[in-house]
């Protein structure tokens, strides 16, 4: 492969052979059924073809089928376990590799980007890729002042190949959809190509990057790379060491996945509140466990790739907390009253607020009790439930609305939960609620939209630092 294949109508043929792919391959499996091969082992076959394909197929295109491969990835939690396997693995592969990217063309974008003498910059430079992902591959080098950094390069023409893709994927999202129950995929789509101007821009990740490595330089808990170097199309960063969550989710003790899950939970709902930023791409290619010789409790999370962030200067929606604490205590009434006010459920749509409570109260079980085990099976039930048309919660769920303004936040939290499933995490999620979710914390004298005193120490630190730092970043934005 020579360069990011560009041609729209190159990328629409190939992801057009997805579905013709799929169904030839059916067609095969029943002739081999027939001809005496049990059901079980052709499924079996087939379903491990298809995956192979798939990651081909999005890998290679990398733009837009990437990210969308890479998005649904954190969803393979919500398989039915039979067919989970195969597109577990393929899936997974997608969160932190591709094919790569040449040299010569690396070098080609380097000079272009950096300038001619662009090896001035480095001590070395590893033309081996470290990682490839949808819109740009990673390199290992060693920066002129003796730091190893990753040097983040954008793939040539990768703008088209997203919005290509994006559009191409809409047309053909109903063969993703039945893999995924309750996981609506054109809208997720649709909300991908509205942050494609942004994830292209590598001054805005800088600046966003940058937010973060200050707001959590001293921070014990998360740690996020320095930004050392920007230019158009090009971002040099501290590099970070650490273990992908994508082996600990393979191959982690119970101890690290119940550290990387809290952390990441933590990380989930403090960014936000100490810096106005909600990080928008929480697949486990983005993370690292960071251990030492030491107790878990020391151990520390690194977060990478800040393309897409939404900017919340201050911090996670009220509502969201306020709803969460008045659902466990009961309140049926002000539930249903704060989800109409904030758009949830349009003026026409009238529902019996018991069985709005009855709907959400499975989701938010891990708000409900001190340690919560996210499992496979928990979210595979819960997304069952939404997805059987027999079930109330189908009904339901069909009648609720989301407004803009919340789809950014739903999917984040969607992408989290999924994660936190694969790694089976056992943690007191609830505490880092209780800390940094603004209203979840039922409290006297808060102030309304800032996060501020919510009745303990980490909230309170953090409706003050939010306050300083999305005010710097909404200045800075503009």
């Amino acid at each position: 492969m020579s360069d990011l294949p560009r041609k729209a109508v190159t990328r629409t043929a190939r992801l057009a052979a997805l579905p013709l792919g799929i169904a030839g391959r059916a067609t095969l499996g029943l002739g081999k059924r027939i001809g005496g091969r049990s059901a079980e082992a052709v499924t079996a076959e087939l379903q491990q073809a298809t995956a192979d394909q798939l990651f081909k197929v999005l890998g290679e295109l990398k733009g837009g089928a990437m990210k969308f491969g890479q998005v649904l990835s954190v969803f393979e939690a919500a398989l039915p376990e039979e067919v989970a396997g195969p597109y577990r693995a393929a899936l997974t592969k997608l969160q932190d590799a591709a094919p790569p990217m040449p040299a010569a063309s690396v070098h080609t974008a380097l000079a272009q980007r950096l300038g001619k003498d662009w090896r001035a910059n480095f001590r070395s430079f590893e033309d081996r890729p470290a990682a490839a992902a949808s819109i740009g591959q990673v390199h290992r080098a060693v920066w002129q002042d003796g730091r190893s950094v990753a040097v983040k390069v954008q793939y040539p023409g990768a703008g088209e190949a997203l919005l290509s893709d994006l559009g191409q994927l809409s047309r053909v999202a109903w063969l993703v959809g039945p893999l995924i129950p309750g996981l609506d995929i054109k809208p997720l789509i649709t909300e991908l190509r509205s942050r494609v101007s942004e994830e292209l821009d590598y001054a805005l990740e800088a600046q966003a990057q940058r937010v973060h490595a200050e707001e959590f330089l001293t921070d014990p808990d998360i740690t996020v790379p320095a930004v050392v170097a920007q230019g158009d199309q090009v971002l040099v960063t501290e590099w970070l060491d650490g273990t992908p969550l994508a082996e600990v989710i393979a191959r982690g003790s119970q101890v690290e996945r119940d550290r990387a899950g809290h952390l990441l939970a933590r990380f989930l709902f403090a960014g936000p509140a100490r810096t106005g930023l909600l990080h928008a791409d929480p697949h486990p290619g983005n993370f690292r466990l960071l251990k030492d010789d030491g107790p878990a409790q020391g151990w520390r999370l690194g977060v990478l790739d800040f393309g897409t962030v939404d900017r919340l200067p201050g911090g996670l929606p009220a509502p969201i907390g306020d709803s969460l604490r008045m659902a466990l205590a009961g309140d049926a009434v002000g539930v249903l009253e704060m989800l109409r006010g904030e758009g949830f459920v349009k003026p026409s749509i009238e529902l019996d607020p018991d069985a709005v409570l009855d709907y959400l109260l499975p989701m938010i079980e891990p708000a409900a009790v001190d340690e919560f085990h996210f499992t496979r099976s928990w979210m595979r039930s819960q997304a069952a439930r939404i997805a059987d048309p027999r079930s109330p919660a189908y009904n339901l769920g069909k009648q609720l609305n989301l407004p803009p303004d919340y789809l950014l936040i739903h999917r984040v939290t969607l992408s989290t939960i999924g994660v936190l499933c694969q790694l089976g995490a056992q943690a007191p999620f609830r505490a880092e609620m209780r800390d940094w979710l603004p209203g979840f914390a039922e409290a006297s004298g808060r102030s309304a939209g800032n996060g501020s005193g919510n009745g303990t120490a980490g909230g309170k630190t953090a409706g003050k630092t939010a306050s300083k730092t999305a005010s710097k970043t909404k200045g800075e934005s503009a």
